[in-house]
């Protein structure tokens, strides 16, 4: 079948060509065809002579009686253009017979100029080159995977074989000479893949063996900063990496390395540690200049006055630079004597100047613990003065506890009021019963404890105690009383007797017969009469009866009827009428009081 594409690329000027193919299409028999395409070998390179340049193609005289064609981009730029006569080697990569004349058979040959180099560079290539040697070529472009390298035909660089890190953009390689090594060569696909990677790896391996043998600590070395991370920074010495911490970039403060290196820099480093077995390295930066914490005690002796700038400020404490390289803290707890601090940052900024004392030196860790509060006079040390025991004194209930209350008596000092200092009478289980916070109060002051800064504080104290007088004198036992139940527990009950005062009821004393649950007889809030039993006042209790007040009354009652039955005359003794026997008169006996119970003993 004719190629009718190729033919109409062809100059339709050529009247003869025309007339032999319109000859051959219209009268040609199959029988009479001579299939010349069977003479000619393809896939093969030949000489080719240049006949003429025709448009986009350039027709070229292989032989065989035919004529083949070559496309004219396959002539680069900057090469000559194609001219008649001209001897090109081209690659025949296919042959299809045409019709032609009955006694001259003609055939189309395609041709590749571009191909016939291409396959003269391989064997060239081929001649010379063997997977494990090493090569060197010009990056051309990049395509999907990687790179093609021209080393006088296009190998292929794979993305992970570009480097042993793999670069941000492989791009950035065009037009880089670089060497590389061969990994692998396929023949019949006419594809070579190689490897920087690998070249790279083996020389600084080379290189990490000698390095290792001559590494010493004490050396200095120079490198380039290949990679760095948040706790330091890898230093390529000439074929292995040593890691520079960031502890040892700076005698001062570094917050990241990247504020002292950059990839690609080139530092000189001390060489501190040499691990041959493990092939690691450690680096240092700072030990190049001598270290400011030599002599430190002479330079910052405890107790001393210094000025440093704040440099850090964190929930703990602030780190004040006293000069490069040397840092204290300050604690929290150390910045002031009278103010509760919450966060440092209430009393100083990064960058503020303030003076210190110096109150600890840690050579061997390099701490050095500083104060602020020391730079001014301690409250507490004239506390005894301020605050006399006996005295009374203003403040401010800041805190409740179950134990008792703090009193903010200044800002800094603060004195206990103990709950078993707040009422001489009252029972009082929780200071909220008495006090809130924020109240401004008046108490005494107990106790002054500067050494433990602690001051001891009294309210009942502010009036006289009345267990001493006033209430054994007016709570006497056999007493009779009224008061409200104001609570009630499983061993009895407490009646209020007066504002603050109670007595004790117990559960003994409740009724004649044996009482299990106290609130099946009394209710909060309800108003009973009492016996006074006892007084106690170095207890400070009472003792309550309510059933001996029952007793009382029965007797009283029974009393009462005794004294109008004998105010009454009796029948027996009516005028003129006796008796042998005289009548039986009932005399009404007071009935006994009863010991007090067990109970009531050990109230």
């Amino acid at each position: 079948m004719v190629n009718r594409n190729l033919i109409r690329e062809l100059d339709q000027s050529n009247e003869e060509w025309q007339q032999e193919l319109a000859a051959a299409m219209a009268g040609a028999r199959e029988e009479d065809i001579d299939w010349t395409a069977q003479e000619i070998a393809v896939n093969q390179i030949v000489d080719g002579r240049v006949l003429r340049v025709e448009g986009d193609v350039v027709l070229v005289d292989v032989g065989y009686k035919s004529e083949g064609i070559v496309f004219r981009n396959e002539w680069s730029e900057d090469e000559p253009p194609p001219e008649p006569g001209q001897v090109v080697k081209v690659f025949i990569e296919d042959v299809e017979d045409i019709y032609g004349l009955a006694d001259e058979p003609r055939c189309m040959v395609t041709l590749s100029k571009r191909k016939a180099e291409k396959i003269a560079a391989w064997m060239k290539v081929m001649e010379s080159v063997r997977e494990g040697d090493v090569v060197t070529g010009v990056v051309t472009r990049k395509i999907k995977g990687g790179l093609l390298v021209d080393i006088g035909v296009n190998v292929f660089l794979p993305a992970s074989q570009v480097d042993i890190r793999r670069p941000a953009d492989i791009g950035d390689y065009i037009g880089r000479v670089v060497q590389c090594i061969v990994l692998k060569i396929d023949e019949a696909r006419r594809n070579i893949v190689v490897s920087r990677r690998a070249l790279i790896e083996q020389e600084r391996a080379e290189k990490k063996a000698q390095l290792l043998a001559e590494l010493e600590p004490g050396q200095r070395r120079k490198g380039v900063v290949k990679n760095i991370a948040d706790f330091g920074a890898f230093v390529d010495l000439g074929g292995i990496d040593g890691l520079l911490h960031v502890t040892d970039m700076s005698w001062g403060r570094v917050n990241h390395p990247s504020e002292m290196l950059s990839i690609d820099q080139e530092i000189e480093v001390v060489i501190l540690h040499v691990d041959r077995e493990r092939e690691k390295i450690a680096l240092g930066l700072k030990q190049r200049t001598p270290s400011p914490w030599e002599n430190i005690e002479l330079k910052y002796p405890v107790g001393s006055h210094v000025r440093g700038k704040v440099v850090n400020v964190m929930n703990y404490g602030v780190f004040v630079k006293l000069e490069e390289g040397v840092e204290g803290l300050v604690h929290i707890s150390e910045m002031s004597w009278t103010k509760r601090v919450n966060h440092p940052s209430e009393l100083v900024q990064v960058d503020d100047e303030i003076e210190v004392v110096v109150l600890k030196i840690d050579k061997e860790k390099h701490e050095i613990s500083l104060g602020m509060k020391q730079t001014q006079q301690n409250p507490w040390d004239y506390a005894a003065e301020r605050y006399p025991v006996g005295s009374i004194v203003k403040g401010t209930v800041r805190n409740l506890t179950t134990y008792g209350a703090f009193v903010e008596l200044e800002e800094g000092i603060d004195g206990l009021l103990h709950v078993s200092d707040m009422s001489w009478t009252r029972k009082i289980t929780h200071p909220s019963e008495m006090l809130e916070k924020g109240q401004e109060i008046e108490c005494r002051v107990l106790a002054v404890d500067q050494d433990r800064r602690r001051i001891a504080l009294g309210l009942k104290q502010l009036t006289e105690d009345p267990w001493e007088k006033e209430i054994p004198n007016k709570y006497q036992p056999g007493q009779i009383v009224k008061g409200p139940v104001t609570k009630i527990t499983n061993f009895g009950v407490f009646v209020g007797l007066e504002e603050g005062l109670e007595g004790l009821l117990h559960v003994s004393e409740l009724a004649d017969h044996k009482v299990e649950n106290p609130e099946d007889v009394v209710k909060v809030g309800e108003v009973i009469e009492v016996k006074v039993l006892r007084v106690d006042p170095e207890e400070r209790k009472i003792g309550l009866s309510r059933k001996r007040v029952e007793w009382a009354e029965a007797a009283e009652i029974e009393s009462a009827k005794a004294a109008a039955a004998s105010r009454t005359p009796p029948q027996e003794l009516r005028g003129g009428v006796g008796s042998s026997t005289g009548p039986l008169i009932k005399i009404p006996i007071e009935q006994p009081q009863q010991p007090d119970s067990q109970d009531d003993q050990q109230q």
